[in-house]
């Protein structure tokens, strides 16, 4: 028989408190550590929530899991029950605990989901962009070059694309995914179930309009690209002779042409004049 305790991997609300399940507040009162990133937003959401816990409130954040681990996974052994939560949604989408459940199922301890909110899921399922297929590509990387390449291993999927932006850098991160992908619909979604939720619709060709002034939480949504080859080479070429009259840098000209060109990059574009 198997005497370990078990892990619960619990969603939270994203924002209005209305959305944790019963099943989750049980587990949260009852449980005998409360693994959270941050201690005392999870304190300040057991009080909005009126929970009542049982259990103590322990940090788990990405520079303290590894210290951590050794700690929680013998309180397990010692048949304690542990909860993990996130500051927001469902845990591991972006924040820490893959390692810690990854060790318990490795030691066979059990580890069970309490489904509920998440952030990709609730801003795909209202965006009007694609559902399905999709890609959950988290965060995205603080160098450009590593932004740049994210986007061009997932640029030809045919898949919606999800990730977390922060405010400070969606601008630049949007600038990158129209170099990498072209011209696309997107859909930022911003305070989501809060009062001021807000899902921001537009191209990427077009993001001279957009007012990058944006507070709260931001999910992303990038739909995939159009059918190939929309615009021909034939036509390419005579955008570009047009481009080229009016004058300008080759990667403004491949720029302004990316932005007429259905189905082709800023980049691939460019790449097409250096070889004519």
């Amino acid at each position: 028989m198997n005497e370990y305790g078990k892990l619960w991997v619990v969603a939270t609300p994203l924002g209005n408190i209305g959305d944790l399940s019963p099943r989750a507040r049980e587990i949260l009162t009852d449980a005998d550590i409360i693994l959270a990133e941050d201690t005392r937003r999870a304190g300040l959401l057991f009080k909005r929530l009126e929970l009542a816990r049982h259990g103590r409130l322990v940090s788990f954040f990405e520079h303290n899991e590894d210290k951590r681990l050794p700690r929680v996974m013998s309180a397990l052994e010692d048949g304690q029950t542990i909860a993990l939560i996130s500051d927001a949604g469902t845990p591991l989408l972006s924040d820490p605990g893959f390692t810690l459940v990854r060790a318990c199922r490795d030691a066979c301890i059990d580890v069970s989901p309490v489904p509920g909110p998440s952030a990709p899921v609730t801003a795909l399922s209202a965006s009007g962009l694609p559902p399905l297929p999709y890609t959950f590509l988290g965060f995205t990387p603080r160098k450009k070059s590593q932004t740049e390449k994210l986007f061009e291993v997932h640029r030809d999927t045919g898949a919606t694309l999800v990730f977390f932006e922060r405010k400070s850098r969606i601008k630049g991160t949007m600038q990158i995914a129209f170099d990498m992908l072209g011209d696309r619909e997107f859909c930022v979604a911003r305070e989501l179930t809060k009062e001021y939720e807000e899902f921001i619709r537009g191209t990427l060709g077009s993001l001279e309009n957009m007012d990058f002034d944006l507070l709260g939480e931001l999910t992303v949504i990038i739909a995939p690209a159009g059918e190939p080859g929309d615009t021909s080479e034939e036509e390419l070429a005579s955008m570009l002779d047009e481009e080229r009259e009016a004058g300008g840098k080759p990667k403004e000209i491949a720029h302004r042409v990316a932005e007429r060109a259905v189905g082709w990059t800023a980049k691939e574009v460019y790449a097409t004049m250096r070889s004519s």
